[in-house]
């Protein structure tokens, strides 16, 4: 495990004021807990407390910092993935990035009717380091969205990978699979984000969507 993966940067700013008190909130004053404990009550608090939005997408490099991402109440996958590893990193937990391609079949109507296609990119995840091993982690679907998408919470348990759902609750109908995966990152690599983005959806070219931007993804 290299010591990068505890670093704080510009993006896991996790002596920042309000990720610290993010920390806070997730220790509930237990000072004792342990790394692993931790880590589950911090991925937990993370995928219910930020409602998954996948629709708002910043091209400003500024925007992809944890003290800037907690101050939302939503949030997608990366930026959901983003505090998770800033609290974790803040609690000297290693962790880091990963970036990824899926096919999210569920609650992507605008994405479809935009793009042509249920395809997701990046789609981020966590890796975390206990117990001398990553695992991965995402918590990507709060668990009152899943509920009104008739899909089990995805749990973790800080031993097994823990990355998507295959099928919603009825076991007939597919949610989500993984097509490519990029790897780990030990910082938010936004210009190689942007250009997966445009190699996948030729519309945001056609829009002229450069960096520096926000996007409204159901707006295009």
């Amino acid at each position: 495990m290299e010591l990068t993966f505890l670093e704080e940067n510009s993006n896991f700013d996790y002596t920042s004021e309000v990720i610290k008190h993010l920390i806070e909130k997730i220790n509930n004053g237990d000072s004792e807990i342990s790394s692993f404990d931790f880590t589950l009550k911090a991925y937990y608090y993370i995928r219910d407390t930020w409602l998954y939005n996948p629709y708002r997408f910043s091209l400003i490099e500024k925007d992809w910092k944890a003290s800037e991402i907690c101050k939302h109440t939503s949030g997608h996958c990366l930026d959901k993935a983003i505090l998770l590893i800033s609290v974790l990193r803040g609690k000297n937990i290693p962790a880091r990035l990963g970036l990824s391609k899926v096919k999210n079949h569920i609650a992507v109507e605008d994405i479809v009717e935009k793009f042509g296609n249920d395809v997701l990119v990046p789609h981020g995840y966590v890796e975390i380091f206990l117990n001398d091993k990553w695992v991965k982690a995402t918590p990507a679907f709060n668990k009152t969205l899943c509920e009104k998408l008739n899909v089990a919470p995805l749990d973790f348990d800080g031993i097994n990978d823990s990355l998507f759902q295959s099928f919603d609750n009825s076991g007939n109908t597919a949610f989500m699979e993984y097509l490519e995966d990029y790897g780990t990152f030990n910082h938010v690599p936004l210009s190689y984000m942007f250009d997966l983005m445009k190699e996948t959806y030729p519309a945001l070219q056609t829009a002229n969507v450069e960096l520096g931007m926000v996007l409204n993804l159901s707006e295009l």
